[in-house]
């Protein structure tokens, strides 16, 4: 590790995210584990801050934690075929694609029912409260796919 020393709050600062966020991804096992200072601190170094945003920029590109994971196991041995890494962002991609797709037919399905409504009213003649009222019936048909919200 280099000769740069942070606490917690300045690592958080530097990197832009909560200090939750550290905790969580050291509970991971994504982040090793701070040194501790004499006074019980954790001290981060320019390895820290480097993996930090490593991970943060997987995670903005919307990676599971499981695909961090192994994105940092390749990134930790340099000299192994990167083949697997290729396969892990064409499974993403392809994970992406679908995901348009669902939200692309959710998109859909809300212009859908925003046409049921057309003027302002009563809240008892809305046509939009009574089409997700009679969704509730169609629910597992018609919303599966979405069940709950996109992942």
């Amino acid at each position: 590790m280099s000769a740069i020393s942070l606490k917690i709050g300045e690592l958080a600062s530097h990197a832009g995210c909560p200090v939750e966020t550290i905790r969580y991804y050291e509970r991971e096992g994504l982040l090793p584990l701070a040194a501790r200072s004499q006074n019980n601190y954790r001290l981060y170094g320019q390895a820290h801050i480097e993996r930090l945003q490593f991970i943060r920029h997987c995670r903005s590109l919307d990676m599971t934690l499981d695909e961090v994971r192994r994105l940092l196991q390749f990134r930790d041995l340099p000299e192994d075929n990167c083949a697997e890494v290729n396969s892990l962002l064409d499974h993403h991609i392809e994970h992406v694609a679908d995901r348009i797709s669902e939200l692309k037919a959710l998109q859909t399905q809300l212009k859908q029912l925003r046409k049921q409504c057309q003027k302002t009213q009563a809240a008892k003649d809305c046509g939009i409260l009574q089409g997700l009222a009679d969704m509730e019936d169609e629910a597992p048909a018609n919303l599966g796919s979405h069940g709950g919200g996109v992942h």
